[in-house]
């Protein structure tokens, strides 16, 4: 039902101050925002490091629906995890199997797709699960190109390589010469297997 913990979604009142925060003492790269005028409020996602990421909620005026929270929490906080799923219709058959309850099921065609399981069933944490290709919210920077699943670079005297996550962004292992060299060597023994 669930793939993996895509983000942590963080409620401020000081967008600006928490963004500069994050970016600049912990290096996180800015990806897709977006703003709901109904729930008024605006949200951005960052990227931290190969596969960590958060997303930054703030109201943008009186009646948004972080109000209670900011109020109950003073500064800000975590106000939910988002978890990802290959298909929500799945994961809503499988909530109604188990008898938890949901709310707020909204799709936006096939970009979007979510649901929240409340904390009063979630043991105290709010809860989306979500369908969504998880590279098309990120920065371009933190994803290969499109549909390319890997990349090789020399650096020094070693090499590094990025691999695509499914999870979107990617992945970036380094290796000496040998290392490469046996990875080689073993990849070429089940080649010549198949």
């Amino acid at each position: 039902m669930i793939s993996r913990i895509d983000h942590v979604a963080l409620a401020v009142r000081d967008f600006e101050g928490a963004e500069k925060f994050f970016r600049s003492v912990l290096g996180a790269i800015p990806g897709s925002e977006g703003g709901d005028e109904e729930l008024k409020f605006f949200w951005r996602i960052f990227s931290l490091g190969d596969l960590s990421r958060l997303e930054i909620l703030t109201p943008t005026r009186e009646g948004s629906f972080l109000d209670n929270f900011l109020r109950r929490s003073g500064q800000g906080g975590v106000h939910h995890i988002t978890l990802q799923t290959p298909s929500l219709a799945a994961a809503m058959e499988s909530l109604q199997r188990l008898g938890i309850p949901y709310f707020g099921h909204k799709e936006h065609g096939d970009k979007w797709k979510e649901l929240f399981i409340h904390p009063r069933d979630a043991f105290g944490v709010l809860i989306q699960i979500a369908e969504f290709r998880a590279d098309e919210w990120l920065s371009e920077s933190v994803n290969l190109p499109q549909g390319k699943k890997w990349s090789i670079e020399k650096q020094d005297d070693r090499f590094v390589l990025h691999f695509a996550h499914p999870g979107g962004g990617r992945v970036t292992l380094h290796f000496e010469r040998g290392q490469l060299e046996q990875m080689l060597r073993e990849i070429g023994k089940v080649m010549e297997q198949a």
